[in-house]
């Protein structure tokens, strides 16, 4: 094929080229893990094992989980020591962002944490319930009209729980972010705006700029996929 040159990218990190696929894969850099943040790590789901107690199961969002670690679960603010690390039934001197780890804790019940709970470390910023968040969302699929008052089912990392809109705040344009309205009165299918939300059970939820992963939310009723957003200021429960 005369006409193909092969490939050619540029970046910050120095420039590459190539002919094959093979080629452009073996370029691709690897994503930074974002291990200086603290500690956080939603849980998937909480097991007893006979001999060893309460552990755990989910995956490091960002910072590091290490045995002798003190952390912290929210919204139950459950503290305790993490007794050892495992993935895939091996022993983890350390646990990184992306690893799905179960962890062996001490002195916790099944019954004192469960999925939807965040771990972090007690020591730097550790997790707190949210009273409230303001969120940056998108209606993709909704028949009819929304106003406040409203409270679809929101999915955040691994919670699952119901979040009233509190007010509607402003709308705006769903590319460049502009405002549109003060105060509207409904969103509709197709409506991009700033709310505040108020969770209807204790959750935990993190501002998207800060912990990404712990601020992306989506929406739904009745197992209806409704829209998407992210959480731009959280309001948390001191303790």
């Amino acid at each position: 094929m005369p006409w193909f040159k092969g490939w050619k990218v540029t970046r910050k990190d120095g420039n590459a080229s190539g002919t094959t696929l093979l080629e452009a894969l073996d370029c691709i850099l690897p994503p930074t893990r974002p291990t200086d943040k603290p500690l956080r790590l939603p849980l998937q789901d909480v097991y007893k094992i006979g001999g060893i107690g309460t552990v755990p199961v989910g995956r490091v969002e960002t910072g590091v989980l290490k045995p002798g670690m003190v952390v912290t679960f929210a919204p139950v603010n459950v503290t305790t020591e993490v007794k050892s690390v495992e993935m895939h039934h091996e022993a983890l001197s350390e646990a990184l962002p992306g690893d799905n780890v179960g962890f062996n804790v001490k002195n916790v019940s099944v019954k004192d944490v469960r999925r939807g709970n965040v771990a972090g470390d007690s020591k730097n910023d550790p997790p707190m319930e949210a009273a409230g968040f303001t969120a940056q969302v998108i209606i993709l699929n909704h028949p009819g009209q929304i106003s406040a008052g409203y409270a679809p089912v929101l999915d955040c990392h691994t919670a699952h729980i119901a979040c009233k809109f509190a007010e509607l705040k402003e709308k705006i344009d769903r590319r460049s972010g502009k405002k549109l309205e003060d105060g509207p009165k409904f969103l509709k299918s197709g409506d991009a705006a700033i709310v505040d939300m108020v969770p209807g059970k204790p959750m935990c939820v993190e501002s998207f700029s800060d912990y990404p992963p712990l601020g992306k939310d989506d929406l739904s009723v009745f197992r209806t996929f409704t829209g998407a957003g992210k959480s731009a200021c959280v309001e948390s429960f001191s303790w």
